[in-house]
């Protein structure tokens, strides 16, 4: 091979391997931008431009930090011009059902707020519906329940059964007087009703304030009885028949809010790092944490039963 054929053939190489070099530099750059654009796919992201924001609202519901602080940013965000709501919750404690109404009011004081109430929405769940401005269920969605609740077991014949007894010293006969342990005192229980009619009594108000009924018709949709989601929108619980569609549909009408916006999900960041990381997600999801550790104490419920 004569001199000029190898540096011919070396000079060869030598753009090979630049054009190679180049070439492994553009494929990490695209593998980087593919593997971003799926992270924030699979997280739901929200995108930068003008979007309504879809949160779901799912199992029982307590009192959630995250879910709060999503909705904060849900709130605070400018590139989102709506909020639909979708609600599957048989309900859960007052106090989560109070805190989530709460800040759906503040979301709506700021920009369009819709509820969508899947195969039931009652009780503290529809607490969280009277939080939007307009409420929409499926015809057989199981809803209302408008009512307060507490429950405690009484093994007070089992441990007499197996000859056990609790020895407690308490300051007053009315503090931890609802225990497993010993039965009741009609006193006890008295102060306990006192609870429940004025959570109750806040209950009632919201149906009052947000659905405008008073009266008999309150009286008619205030006793704890759930609905069908047609019967509902006969006694004005809720404002229309749909589900996801109509949603955007209604929100399409709205002067304030441009026509056609995509539609982002936003989820609650439940999930941890490591390997059991799905499992601790599932279940704080879904409530099963707190419902372990329930045992506590009681607690005020607004929950279908």
């Amino acid at each position: 091979m004569t001199g000029f054929e190898r540096d011919f053939y070396e000079e060869r190489r030598r753009k090979w391997r630049r054009s190679a070099f180049w070439r492994g530099v553009f494929a990490t750059l695209g593998l980087l931008a593919a593997l971003i654009a799926l992270l924030v796919w699979l997280s739901g992201t929200p995108r930068f431009s003008d979007h309504i924001a879809h949160i779901d609202l799912t199992g029982v519901i307590y009192d959630d930090p995250l879910m709060d602080e999503t909705l904060r940013m849900v709130e605070e965000s400018d590139s989102v011009k709506a909020l639909i709501l979708s609600i599957s919750s048989p309900g859960g404690t007052t106090v989560g059902s109070e805190a989530l109404f709460e800040r759906l009011r503040k979301i709506a004081a700021v920009k369009p707020v819709v509820s969508v109430l899947g195969e039931v929405a009652a009780s503290g769940g529809y607490i969280a519906a009277l939080g939007s401005d307009y409420i929409i269920a499926r015809g057989n969605t199981v809803t209302g329940s408008i009512g307060v609740i507490m429950e405690y077991p009484d093994v007070t014949d089992l441990m007499a059964t197996l000859g056990i007894n609790m020895q407690t010293i308490r300051s007053s006969e009315l503090k931890a007087d609802l225990t497993p342990y010993r039965k009741a005192s009609p006193e006890g229980l008295a102060a306990e009703q006192q609870l429940i009619d004025e959570s109750y009594r806040w209950f009632r108000g919201l149906v009052e304030e947000r659905r405008n009924l008073t009266g008999a018709a309150l009286d008619r949709v205030a006793d704890g009885r759930v609905f069908t989601g047609r019967v509902a929108l006969e006694l004005g619980l809720i404002d229309a028949i749909g589900g996801f569609d109509e949603a955007t549909q209604y929100i399409d009408s709205l002067d304030s809010v441009e026509e056609g916006l995509p539609v982002d999900p936003y989820t609650p960041d439940y999930q941890e790092s490591g390997f059991f990381a799905p499992v601790g997600k599932f279940l704080a999801k879904n409530g099963m944490l707190e419902r372990f550790s329930a045992q506590s104490g009681p607690r005020l419920y607004s929950i279908a039963k």
